[in-house]
């Protein structure tokens, strides 16, 4: 389904099969990649066109995480019973918008460790994603499409790493269900990054992909609140923005000499 915010309503798409789930949008917002129980597929966001299978799955289930900016790659991972979760990407002829001819799947990341939730940067040169090496999870970036180094984001623990369109800032869950943030610059081939910094206290509920969204400002997230914040007296669920909060610290905290 896809949710009209302003007329608030929220057309079905899917009508193929049982297990359609973790939609992604292209970068231009027209299309929508998903998975299913027999592989990938692509769909118009208006429902203007029937799904088309992008990657028939052969034995291992696959998930769609990120696009590159042009469309031109869906970067997504499948499960494998010797290395567990792998990152590849699938390249895209676009010569027809709506009708895309796949191409043959590229690895991008295997190693024995469990790596997901895969990024790709608004320039497409830099991929975060998700891995647990150091015996928990944290976030990394490495170039895309490689080969060079690799940079530790996260400390303590962290995940589900989120661009925000303007390359500055990345964001990422911590395992106590908090958002957090750093500014990063890429020059050529090396990538620093500030000290990461709570982007907001308020705990959510599970802030992966499926709970945890970014607007396309980078001033706003959806997400869903923790079961405790969330459950009113008929325990219904709300969606709650969580505003850029920064001018009001730089408000009540300004910096000396300012």
């Amino acid at each position: 389904f896809v949710y009209d915010w302003r007329h608030d309503t929220m057309p079905r798409l899917t009508f193929t099969q049982v297990g359609n789930r973790d939609p992604v949008w292209t970068p231009d917002g027209k299309h929508i990649a998903f998975d299913a129980v027999d592989g990938l597929w692509w769909i118009r966001a208006d429902g203007a066109d029937a799904a088309q299978r992008l990657l028939e799955r052969s034995k291992n289930p696959v998930m769609p995480f990120s696009f590159s900016p042009d469309g031109k790659r869906l970067v997504y991972t499948e499960q494998s019973p010797e290395t567990r979760s792998d990152i590849l990407t699938l390249p895209l002829d676009l010569s027809d918008a709506e009708h895309p001819k796949p191409g043959k799947p590229e690895p991008f990341l295997r190693t024995p460790a469990d790596e997901n939730y895969p990024s790709l940067s608004p320039d497409g040169r830099w991929m975060a994603y998700g891995s647990d090496e150091s015996g928990a999870y944290e976030v990394y970036v490495r170039p895309f499409p490689g080969p060079g180094g690799k940079w530790q984001i996260s400390t303590g623990g962290g995940n589900w790493p989120t661009w925000s369109r303007d390359g500055r800032e990345l964001f990422y869950g911590t395992q106590d269900n908090r958002i957090m943030v750093t500014e990063y610059m890429a020059k050529g081939d090396s990538f620093s990054f500030a000290k990461p910094r709570t982007w907001s206290e308020t705990q959510i509920r599970n802030p992966g992909r499926t709970y945890f969204d970014l607007a396309p400002d980078g001033k706003r997230f959806a997400v869903f609140p923790s079961a405790e914040a969330n459950e009113d007296k008929q325990g219904s669920v709300r969606v709650t923005f969580l505003l850029n909060f920064f001018d009001e610290l730089r408000r009540k905290a300004p910096l000396s000499g300012k």
